[in-house]
């Protein structure tokens, strides 16, 4: 099949032809329509989780997709041949990726069917993203009437928190620079917007005079985030800012459950939930995508495989 590899530690990615996996015990084969570029594919590529994570070269990248059932694996009972799912590879080690014509992943995590009229690109984009904000905000607890400030909220992650943070009767504030990337987040909820690229901590201060009872932090300064916070206040944090540096943090793996997966799915086909596509690059062009990935995008960069 055709994928986008690494073939060895600091390889660059390349379309190669490899061989098509085919399903263990307790594995579905996935036929992939549509995945999405995640900051931790770069990170793969770029062999940061070389020492993290078990590596089996080539290395397929990619953690998201979407797509059909092709065939099971022993003992497999939650799919059937020709199910529509979608979800995130999620394994041990790093080998088989979302971005491939084919994919296997374990039927017990990181999959999930896909309800009729769900278009399957954004199916492809929301698992691993959806799943982060999800996780971060569970962990966070918004309440209604309560104030969230989402940092690094142009991003696909920061996307989807606000209009779940929003949904729960929030106020949200944003980052985003004036223009485009500040009319993208209030266009998905965001009540108040501000300029990480100035004084952000006087930004909040006039936006919320009390402090903000939660962070979602995706991007920025942790330890000056915190400094905004009310006294009962909450940081989730997707990158690396946990109790070791405050004791009101939390460090969110996002851990894609069936029962995650299917909560996003719900909403999309309610139409709850969006996932906003800046652009979609094709499997050949992956290797590109990561450079438009790389200079910031609002909201997900998708692929589509098949």
């Amino acid at each position: 099949m055709k994928a986008v590899v690494t073939t060895a530690q600091g390889a660059k990615p390349e379309v190669a032809e490899v061989p098509t996996p085919q399903p263990a015990a307790g594995e579905v084969l996935v036929k992939v329509q549509a995945s999405s570029i995640n900051g931790f594919d770069l990170s793969v590529a770029n062999g940061y989780v070389v020492g993290m994570m078990e590596h089996r070269f080539p290395v397929v990248l990619g953690k998201d997709f979407a797509g059909t059932v092709e065939a099971l694996g022993e003992g497999v009972t939650r799919f059937a041949v020709g199910d529509k799912v979608f979800g995130v590879v999620t394994k041990a080690y790093l080998g088989d990726g979302g971005f491939g014509e084919y994919v296997t992943v374990p039927e017990a995590v990181g999959i999930a069917k896909l309800p009729e009229g769900v278009d399957v690109t954004a199916a492809g984009a929301v698992g691993l993203a959806g799943t982060a904000a999800v996780d971060a905000l569970d962990a966070a607890g918004p309440q209604a009437g309560e104030t969230v400030l989402i940092s690094g909220a142009t991003g696909g992650v920061g996307a989807i928190a606000i209009q779940y943070a929003a949904a729960a009767g929030a106020k949200v504030i944003a980052t985003a620079k004036p223009g485009e990337e500040a009319d993208f987040v209030r266009g998905l909820g965001a009540h108040e917007v501000v300029d990480h690229t100035g004084d952000l901590p006087a930004q909040v201060h006039a936006a919320a005079p009390e402090g903000v009872d939660v962070i979602v932090h995706l991007a920025g300064d942790g330890s000056v985030l915190a400094e905004l916070l009310t006294e009962k206040g909450r940081i989730a944090s997707t990158v690396g800012y946990g109790a070791d540096q405050h004791p009101a943090a939390t460090f969110i793996m996002a851990n894609p459950t069936p029962a995650t997966l299917e909560r996003l799915a719900a909403d999309l086909a309610a139409g709850r939930l969006s996932v906003p596509v800046e652009r979609t690059f094709t499997l050949t062009e992956v290797p590109a995508a990561f450079g438009e990935f790389a200079g910031g995008t609002r909201g997900k960069i998708a692929i589509t495989v098949a």
